[in-house]
């Protein structure tokens, strides 16, 4: 395998005012591309200024990204996608939520936005590529066919969150900050170096439509408040709740039951039903999944055809699981090697095979190991 040649290309660099996007749009200038740099502009009534790490796309990173853009002496606009990212994310956000499942709207924003929205008027414009900040790899296989990769630093990989692109989309993608091995300390050096002047500006984190942080404030005031029951695994109330919406599979902190557990542990919220608007708690032991089944897959790639041996992502920030999945009538089956926790429907499963990613798909159902699909 070969890294995808990086012959002199028109590039579109997004850049969202922070440090890793105006760093990649810097380093695909000085390899030599073409580059123009935009800023997407998400928020219909975008703030003055961010809230410390929390929230993106204010006026001010605008301001950031356009000062980047001098600096490095690239061409730079502001594109209005706002209306797209409500539709396409938040409202898609919410209304997982309201269906009692845990999404991830980075994924979302991914595929629709970044990948979808952006690149399609990218290509339309004549630009060959669309850069991002990502750290992540885009490898030509033995195939000839572009392969999406971890980063060489697993400790910043964000591979997961682009694990929803296919190869059309991967062809036009270009991720400078891939093969990065060093702490985000040195990225920040080296922005200093260029003269970047966000070198020292907090990484954003969260999700950044809801600057606040507080995901169930923001849910109740789109979706309302409305009283539930909180029950034990037979059925038996053991609290009251304000929306279903506020809980998400393994959640431990914040149920409120006051009555302890008669073996004096933990409880863990084991499964949300929004027809009932009823919470379901139990030990931990209960959240062991041994399988799940999950939908809408997207292949980075020739999908497989068959059953096959991989390594399962789970969260964002997790760690790999061994798995064997295989693709049914449109569906993906998975069976882990040992039981794994914190698996929720709407999360999404990205399967590897070594560094490679195979593709992704959102978990619809989940196996337990002491009970049924849940």
């Amino acid at each position: 395998m070969t890294e995808t040649p990086q012959r002199p290309l028109r590039v579109l660099a997004a850049m969202s005012g922070g440090v890793d996007s105006a760093v990649a749009a810097a380093r695909a200038a000085e390899a030599g591309h073409d580059v123009t740099g935009v800023h997407l502009a998400l928020s219909a009534n975008p703030q003055s200024f961010r809230t410390g790490a929390r929230g993106c796309c204010t006026i001010e990173d605008s301001r950031d990204a356009r000062r980047a853009a001098d600096v490095i002496g690239i061409p730079f606009y502001v594109w209005d996608l706002a209306d797209r990212f409500r539709e396409d994310v938040v409202e898609d956000f919410i209304a997982e939520y309201e269906a009692g499942r845990t999404p991830n709207p980075c994924l979302r924003c991914n595929e629709k936005i970044k990948f979808a929205a952006l690149l399609d008027k990218a290509l339309a414009l004549g630009f060959d590529a669309v850069c991002t900040g990502h750290y992540a790899k885009v490898i030509m296989g033995e195939d000839g066919n572009r392969e999406l990769h971890r980063a060489s630093d697993m400790a910043k990989d964000q591979s997961y969150v682009l694990g929803v692109l296919d190869e059309k989309q991967l062809a036009h993608a270009l991720f400078p900050l891939g093969d990065t091995v060093t702490t985000k300390d040195e990225i920040r050096a080296e922005a200093e170096r260029r003269g970047l002047a966000v070198a020292k500006k907090p990484d954003s984190h969260d999700i950044c439509f809801i600057a606040d942080g507080d995901t169930q404030g923001f849910l109740a005031g789109r979706l309302g408040k409305a009283e539930g029951d909180i029950v034990d695994e037979s059925g038996t109330r053991l609290g009251t709740h304000e929306g279903a919406y506020g809980f998400t599979i393994g959640q431990r902190k914040g149920l409120r039951i006051g009555t302890p557990a008669p073996d004096g542990k933990p409880r863990y919220v084991l499964d949300i039903s929004p027809v009932t608007n009823t919470v379901t708690v139990g030990p931990a032991a209960a959240l062991d999944v041994v399988g799940l089944t999950a939908i809408k897959p997207r292949w980075c790639g020739t999908a497989p055809t068959g059953p096959g041996t991989y390594t399962a992502q789970l969260r964002a920030h997790g760690g790999e699981t061994e798995a064997t999945a295989e693709p049914v009538d449109g569906e993906l089956r998975v069976t882990f090697t040992e039981p794994v926790r914190g698996v929720a429907p709407g999360q999404a499963i990205v399967l590897y095979d070594g560094t490679r990613v195979v593709g992704s798909a959102t978990i619809a159902t989940t196996t337990r190991a002491t009970a049924g699909a849940l």
